[in-house]
């Protein structure tokens, strides 16, 4: 075999390397989403952002309540 044939044949099992890394980081990722379960916001529950929208007077006490208890259910 000549040099241009085993730099080219370097080239493809590089390439075969990448993706199997990228494979395996893949199902690594989909592994840990998989087993955290679901992503909980930034903000909180839904109750503590009723909770805080209430604070700041974006609605009364009956629509707080409403809101709440449909919430709940």
């Amino acid at each position: 075999m000549g040099v241009g044939m085993m730099s080219s044949m370097g080239g493809w099992m590089w390439i075969g390397w990448l993706l199997g890394v990228a494979l395996l980081i893949l199902l690594v990722w989909i592994i840990i989403r998989f087993v955290a379960g679901p992503v909980i916001p930034r903000d909180g529950s839904p109750e503590q952002i009723l909770k805080r929208r209430y604070a700041r007077g974006e609605m009364d006490h009956g629509e707080y309540d409403r809101r709440l208890d449909d919430l709940r259910r």
